[in-house]
């Protein structure tokens, strides 16, 4: 019997870092910088021989009509400007009849200026910008290769954006130094540096020597499952009540996807993975940005096809094994059905059972998504009318009065009136009070 090739995905991301590693920060939380070491005596500059071909494979590999080229590193406006503009040439000379491309770039912002930020916008680069919150969270742990500060630095680089009408979303951290701070953050987002889209990744950060996805033990940066759920559901709570249909928040995206019944949409939450792979400098391509580490490299794009390497048996058990190394413990959890395990990189504990392969930020996830279920059901039936999810904020409203109404006269003994079955208390008198 002959093997037939796997094909291709129609469609799959690539992480590009034309500079790998090289960054001109030091976060102390950076899972990239250690990187560099896999590459001894390299210039770390993606070759214009290399862009171009990369381009070219890209793609001629994408069969669907939007395509986006994902731009990160280190600190990709080290590559200098001539850098991408040359990129954009390259996207038209080889772009499909009728096909979109997009530019997506994730930067520190302590490098734009007006001639970055007039490039961004002439041609539709949406930017992401990484800030951890207000100046004295920003800094805690974003600081230059001298351990100075840089959120000075970083909203000058937003005031450019913003000057020259570039789209832009923001990345933040979360962790030890930022995580007490949910709704300080978020309303600094939200009012202070203005974005309506606003992502929240949690730093799990694994304590060894090597700066690969091993070990069972974490450093004192990072966030634990419990803290990450609260700074979620607090967050939510404030969104909620306030911002749905303004405000954009990733995972609250992800869930309201879950439970109209679609896929989750993030690769995190998704049953398998795969298809988001990273490229380095030099054309090597890893299974995934968070396993850019030798056992998980497939190959050179410069000798093996893209679409070959995406389509190989190695990439293939990668992403498989995402749902099959599924611990039972999660099989039978009431939110797998958005949480799905979470991501490969943090399934390094074990269940109450003992068994292997549970997300480090297991109880976080269930806590919040168990928290947002309500919410998020009444979101759906709005979407299922044809109606805007935003009439949840009305709906809750009313909710929280008709509650309120009922809190006249408890005391703090008694169970609390919202049929939590605990003493009031220890329930919305503990909240209020």
């Amino acid at each position: 019997m002959i093997d037939t090739p796997r094909m291709a995905p129609p469609a799959f991301h690539l992480m590009t870092k034309p500079r790998g590693a090289i960054c001109n920060l030091d976060c102390k939380y950076c899972y990239f910088l250690s990187k560099e070491k896999l590459y001894p005596n390299s210039e770390f500059r993606m070759s214009d021989n290399l862009l171009e071909e990369y381009t070219r494979q890209y793609i001629e590999a994408q069969q669907v009509p939007e395509v986006t080229f994902a731009w990160q590193g280190g600190e990709p406006t080290l590559m200098g400007l001539d850098f991408f503009k040359q990129a954009v040439a390259y996207q038209q000379k080889y772009k499909k009849p009728g096909m979109r491309i997009y530019n997506a770039f994730q930067t520190n912002g302590v490098t734009l200026d007006d001639e970055w930020c007039s490039f961004f916008k002439e041609n539709d680069f949406l930017i992401g910008i990484s800030i951890d919150g207000p100046s004295h969270i920003h800094d805690a742990y974003r600081v230059d290769k001298g351990g100075q500060p840089t959120f000075s630095r970083v909203i000058r680089g937003l005031d450019y954006l913003k000057r020259h009408g570039v789209d832009f979303n923001v990345l933040t951290t979360v962790h030890a130094a930022n995580v007490p701070h949910p709704l300080e953050i978020y309303r600094f987002l939200r009012d202070e540096v203005g974005t309506q889209f606003m992502q929240f990744i949690p730093i799990v950060e694994r304590d060894n020597d090597t700066g690969f996805q091993e070990g069972d033990a974490v450093t004192e940066r990072s966030v634990t499952a419990e803290q990450y759920g609260r700074f979620l559901s607090d967050i939510f709570d404030e969104w909620v009540m306030n911002d749905v249909g303004r405000i954009f928040v990733q995972i609250f995206d992800v869930a309201l996807a879950a439970w109209t019944g679609n896929r989750p949409g993030l690769c995190i939450f998704e049953e398998t993975c795969g298809t988001a792979l990273a490229l380095e400098h030099n054309g090597d391509v890893y299974s995934c940005d968070h396993f850019v580490e030798p056992k998980h490299k497939l190959g050179n794009l410069q000798v093996i096809p893209l679409t070959e390497i995406v389509a190989s048996d190695k990439q293939f058990e990668f992403g498989q094994a995402k749902r099959d190394s599924l611990p039972d413990y999660c099989r039978q959890c009431e939110v797998r059905f958005v949480c799905n395990g979470g991501c490969p990189k943090n399934r390094f504990i074990e269940t109450p059972t003992g068994e292997p392969g549970l997300n480090y930020l297991c109880a976080g996830y269930r806590a919040f998504f168990n928290h947002v279920d309500h919410p998020m059901k009444l979101m759906a039936r709005e979407l299922a009318y044809g109606r805007p999810p935003a009439n949840v904020m009305y709906t809750l409203a009313q909710e929280k009065l008709a509650l309120e109404r009922k809190f006249v006269g408890v005391g703090r003994n008694d169970p609390c009136p919202c049929g939590s079955g605990l003493k009031f208390k220890k329930c919305h008198g503990r909240r209020s009070g």
